[in-house]
């Protein structure tokens, strides 16, 4: 994908995380769903199936420590800040919605513009990003990391 199209994609807000005049929120509303069923405000976060609570997600050994996994499908981002301590977030990214691409060297990292999230609570490491990531819930049943 050219440089445009991703900026255009980024750009767009279309789904309402833009820190821009058009959508001057400070945060989720009562009602909304994160990816795994948390509640997160008015916004919609998932995709086709990134509400779908109770499935298995991944392997616990999927997850390393002190890192994470990506699941663009589900938009959804699965961390292991410490041993055995798994988190969940939306993979939206708050500043334009850009989807977040990697876990590296402690951080969430959206590849659109720049921003970091750090991987234990989905706060805001580095902008243009305003606002953490929205935290998603799950859980570990054996080794298998559960959404819900």
């Amino acid at each position: 994908m050219g440089l445009a199209a991703a900026l255009a994609a980024c750009g767009s807000g279309a789904d309402g995380y833009g820190d821009s005049a058009s959508s001057p929120d400070d945060g989720p509303k009562n009602g909304d769903t994160a990816p795994g069923g948390a509640d997160t405000g008015s916004r919609d976060t998932g995709g086709a199936g990134a509400g779908a609570a109770g499935g298995v997600l991944a392997r616990t050994a999927d997850i390393p420590e002190g890192g994470g996994k990506v699941f663009k499908d589900r938009k959804l981002v699965v961390t292991q800040p410490a041993k055995g301590e798994f988190k969940a977030f939306s993979a939206v990214c708050r500043h334009q919605g850009c989807l977040v691409n990697e876990v590296a060297n402690g951080t969430i990292n959206c590849p659109c513009h720049g921003s970091t999230y750090a991987i234990d609570d989905g706060s805001v490491r580095k902008g243009p990003a305003t606002k953490g990531l929205i935290a998603a819930k799950v859980s570990v049943e054996g080794d298998s990391i559960k959404l819900g």
